[in-house]
């Protein structure tokens, strides 16, 4: 499975760069697929690598639902062997 999250781009790089941050935390990612990628943009990053441009509500939107799963996934792990 594949999983690609979005975040927000707050600095642009040198190299084709960006520091994005998703949760409080930032990390660089390669922005060349999305060289049009600016300061305050969400960003769909995969691996590393900025695939798409996501719009604000729609990665809020994303964020909640992971958010929801992981709060379904906590509630669950005390039913595991």
């Amino acid at each position: 499975m594949c999983l690609a999250l979005p975040a927000r781009v707050v600095a642009l790089l040198p190299d084709q760069q960006a520091l994005v941050e998703l949760g409080g935390v930032r990390k660089p990612v390669d922005i060349a697929l999305v060289p049009e990628a600016r300061v305050g943009d969400h960003v769909v990053v995969h691996v590393g690598h900025a695939i798409g441009l996501i719009d604000p509500e729609e990665a809020a939107r994303t964020l909640a639902l992971f958010a929801e799963l992981d709060a379904l996934g906590q509630d669950t792990a005390g039913d595991r062997p």
